[in-house]
């Protein structure tokens, strides 16, 4: 069995608050807090992989993890917004079986739930509630070239906002 973990990127500025293109709206603060939680959060996993959205906003909450193993974080435009969730499952499914350990992938709300919706309508068991809050994760088992399951992570706890 190979797992891989599909984060929805952190909390990004406002895009009401962004003039540039959206690809290149940036994390806020309560997102870079949630990225540094990250790699603790996910525990001691040997990543092989970290695959990203090439949106900046997703790129930077896979940094601290990819600091963390020892791996760049790798451009991909299977998990851009706007493209399917059947895109992006069948580019972890893909990147997954080559290694032949676990990766982590980061993606939009969009994208996620779409993969989710997807899987749903291939009854593939899912655990948890069928939702992808910023820096959640859905953690999937792939077996033998197919996904068998998969379980919700809820995002890291901000503890400032407590």
């Amino acid at each position: 069995m190979t797992l891989v973990y599909l984060v929805r990127h952190a909390k990004a500025l406002a895009r009401s608050t962004w003039s540039e293109p959206d690809r290149l709206r940036p994390l806020s603060k309560t997102g870079q807090r949630q990225a540094a939680a990250l790699p603790a959060h996910l525990g001691a996993v040997a990543f092989e992989r970290i695959v990203s959205s090439p949106a900046v906003r997703c790129v930077e909450t896979m940094v601290p993890l990819a600091k963390r193993v020892g791996l760049e974080v790798e451009s991909a435009e299977e998990l851009a917004e706007g493209r399917s969730g059947r895109d992006a499952l069948g580019l972890v499914l893909a990147v997954a079986t080559e290694v032949g350990g676990p990766i982590a992938g980061c993606t939009h709300g969009d994208v996620l739930l779409d993969a989710l919706a997807t899987l749903r309508a291939a009854s593939v068991p899912l655990s948890g509630p069928f939702e992808c809050k910023k820096g959640s994760t859905w953690i999937l088992d792939i077996e033998e070239r197919s996904l068998r399951a998969g379980t919700y992570l809820p995002p890291p706890a901000d503890e400032t906002s407590a």
